[in-house]
């Protein structure tokens, strides 16, 4: 027989302490319950060799939402404890295969994966390496003047909701939407109140890209997947998404509720300028768009999107794609590698060639939202660029 508990929370509490623990759900589990378990918790996978062949979730801790199950989902999933068809066994990070959850990982932390996928495409794609090639070329031949002639940039703007569940933490308020419209408008206008924190040496480099984003439509879709890979499925009608409206006239945005690259959960990934035209756009895990209602409080000031739209503007990440790397911008210093988490205390040196002062505060950096305050002279050079004649996002300029 199942434990009877009028009390979810302290049955759990007792029968499953705050450790870290692996839930092996089988295939017979009822969708709904499944997808619920899932909202709170990583997959990753476990060695052991009869844990091998089912999905595998880990999460540090007891997730809060099992403290609000319904008494009759709790019924259910405590039968599935009983009958010994969902296996609750307690693991430790060594205990996790390669794809193990990394320590900044395992606190909640995420790392960008844009510019790796960029150069991954481009290794087996002969025909987007020259497409890029060309675009980094136009890149370098444009001057100021022929910038500055560009004027404001409007940029209409679709996001397209993936859901599981009808709540607004998931299928997003108008409000909350317009929230992170608003944040992209402060951010590329230099008009965030806290750029005033740009360190001395760096506050002459603080740019104005003088580009306009306007909420053009939201399309929404529920769901059965909550977890999703940066394969572009998301983009795709067909395989359970939402196809991009027009990429050469609109900026797309698909929110969905848990995005992965090889087993690791990030903030969101974006496509470079010269892709396929069906999969143009920005992803972004739901959980860090907008700055209103249930956003991750560290990174609750919409930066996380400011970032993915630096990349689908052609920026990098100021440390490239490796350590002490190039971001193919002048003025940014080189950095070691992502500054994620915690904002660094200034000044923070490098330990690349010179050990220049990291600019962790530049939107292409990735530490928490309070610290990230500023483009330089030389991204908004470098983003102009694709919006000029002859470029890659000409036709947002015409």
């Amino acid at each position: 027989m199942p434990v009877q508990c009028k009390d979810n929370q302290t049955f759990l509490a007792k029968a499953l302490p705050n450790v870290t623990i692996l839930l092996v759900i089988p295939a017979s589990m009822n969708q709904h319950l499944r997808v619920n378990i899932q909202r709170n918790v990583k997959p990753s996978y476990c060695s052991l060799q009869r844990f091998r062949f089912f999905p595998v979730i880990h999460y540090r801790g007891i997730p809060d939402y099992f403290q609000n199950l319904p008494n009759k989902t709790m019924k259910r999933l405590l039968a599935y404890v009983a009958t010994g068809s969902l296996l609750v066994a307690s693991c430790t990070e060594s205990n996790l295969l390669d794809e193990k959850i990394t320590q900044s990982n395992a606190n909640g932390e995420r790392s960008c994966v844009s510019r790796e996928l960029l150069e991954s495409k481009l290794q087996t794609d002969p025909k987007l390496k020259e497409r890029y090639e060309s675009i980094e070329r136009h890149t370098k031949s444009m001057d100021e003047a022929r910038l500055n002639s560009l004027g404001q940039i409007e940029i209409p703007v679709i996001i397209n909701v993936l859901y599981v569940n009808d709540v607004a933490a998931e299928n997003l308020t108008m409000d909350r939407i317009q929230s992170q419209i608003d944040a992209l408008n402060r951010d590329f206008n230099a008009a965030n109140p806290d750029v005033v924190n740009t360190p001395q040496l760096f506050a002459p480099l603080v740019a104005d890209l003088d580009i306009q984003f306007v909420l053009a439509g939201v399309n929404r879709r529920k769901v059965n997947k909550y977890w999703w890979d940066t394969n572009d499925a998301m983009k795709s009608s067909k395989k359970g998404g939402i196809a991009p409206t027009n990429p050469t006239e609109y900026l797309n945005i698909w929110l969905v509720p848990g995005l992965l690259h090889r087993h690791k959960d990030l903030f969101g990934y974006a496509q470079f300028p010269g892709g396929n035209p069906q999969t143009d756009g920005v992803v972004i895990s739901t959980t860090f768009f907008g700055t209103v209602g249930a956003v991750n409080s560290a990174y609750g000031k919409g930066r996380s999107t400011t970032h993915n739209v630096g990349h689908w503007m052609n920026l990098h990440d100021i440390w490239g794609v490796r350590t002490c790397g190039d971001d193919l911008v002048a003025d940014t210093p080189q950095a070691n590698a992502s500054n994620i988490g915690t904002c660094p205390v200034y000044p923070h040196y490098s330990t690349c060639a010179g050990t220049p002062i990291e600019m962790f505060m530049n939107y292409m950096d990735e530490p928490h939202d309070e610290c990230r305050i500023m483009f330089t002279q030389g991204q908004k050079s470098r983003a102009l660029a694709v919006f000029a004649p002859g470029g890659p996002r000409a036709s947002f300029a015409d």
